[in-house]
């Protein structure tokens, strides 16, 4: 029987385990959006998971959503985030940077040189954002034209390539929580009339050409998804994904990918037909009361997925995987200083 502390080959790379640590945005880059030497400290403390997937990183100065986030899109950035890659190699682990462009979540105050936010259609999440002058509605974005729709698809791929020259393992493009990809996929976000909107076939077609485009740039070995099927975070209206989801599923089982990541927010169902249309390596962030726990090991003895991603509980506990052989005593994270700060609930966490 496979367990979740088993090896398991990615695409050619070698996981020592199948506990992988979630993206999980912490609000900690510098002045322009670098990366840090406490980034770096946080990441490498951490490089017994499995996998590492990082926090949202923005593919573009437009793609910014958050007070403090990190880009891939400057040559400052690139080095930045090499002494994090290295940094995690050097002890033992695997990093994927997520790229996450926030598209309407945001808000102007958080983008220069009088830039504005962008999405599929000219509709406002629900919500609000904090930003340094406090916490502001989110507006309505503008509608990205369609040669904009390619430029942005360019942007991604400039950033996955940027990834690769800082020394990531691969990079996982954000299609969940409610951001720009997700943007496409819902239809309460996505008005459009274009080949961009619409039909099922039309609102998978940005999410399918970003990843087309990543793959053929950097390898499919190298590219990965992350979805969440009817999650309503960020204002998303999605009230029937399955017919979306699995079409995306089966559209992008071709590519070779080195995985789809799914967090699941509705029925295991749907969750188990994504697995088999895609038929490739499949990665979950279960859906679960709390915080995901020692529990969730058993859905890779299952075979309901290859890998299980850990949030909150691998923010607290750099040491997770040893942890759960034991089924703890583990560390509770400080809600208090989840994003924003200094080392203290970033990088004082100790290991057993």
């Amino acid at each position: 029987m496979t367990t979740a502390f088993d090896p398991i080959d990615l695409s050619g790379i070698r996981l020592g385990n199948r506990i992988a640590m979630a993206p999980m945005t912490r609000s900690r880059a510098g002045e322009g959006g670098l990366a840090t030497d406490l980034t770096a400290a946080y990441y490498a403390q951490r490089a017994s998971a499995g996998l590492i997937v990082t926090e949202g990183i923005q593919p573009s100065v437009v793609g910014q959503g958050y007070p403090d986030t990190p880009g891939l899109h400057t040559a400052e950035q690139v080095a930045a985030w090499r002494k994090v890659t290295d940094a995690v190699h050097a002890a033992g682990g695997t990093i994927f940077a997520q790229l996450m462009h926030a598209g309407r979540v945001g808000h102007p105050v958080l983008l220069p040189d009088g830039l504005v936010n962008v999405a599929p259609s000219p509709v406002a999440a629900e919500g609000q954002v904090y930003t340094a002058e406090g916490l502001k509605d989110f507006v309505t974005p503008r509608e990205l034209t369609g040669a904009e729709v390619r430029a942005t698809i360019d942007d991604f791929v400039a950033a996955a390539r940027n990834a690769v020259e800082a020394g990531f393992d691969g990079v996982e493009l954000h299609g969940a929580n409610g951001y720009l990809i997700h943007q496409f996929l819902a239809p309460g976000s996505n008005h459009r009339t274009d080949e961009w909107g619409g039909s099922v076939e039309n609102r998978i077609r940005f999410a399918v050409e970003v990843t087309s485009a990543v793959a053929a740039e950097i390898g499919a070995d190298r590219t990965a998804l992350r979805v969440s099927p009817g999650n309503t975070a960020n204002g998303i209206s999605e009230p029937d994904p399955e017919p979306a989801y699995t079409a995306l599923a089966k559209e992008l089982a071709p590519l070779g990918l080195a995985y789809l990541h799914v967090m699941e927010v509705g029925d295991r169902e749907l969750t188990l037909r994504l697995r088999r249309d895609f038929g490739g390596t499949f990665v979950l962030n279960p859906r679960t009361e709390g915080p995901t726990g020692h529990e969730a090991l058993a859905l890779v003895e299952d075979g309901t997925a290859d890998v299980i991603t850990f949030g909150a509980l691998f923010l607290a506990n750099p040491d997770l995987p040893a942890r759960l052989r034991t089924a703890g005593p583990y560390n509770t994270p400080d809600r208090a200083t989840y994003y924003g700060g200094t080392e203290r609930g970033y990088t004082d966490y100790l290991p057993l």
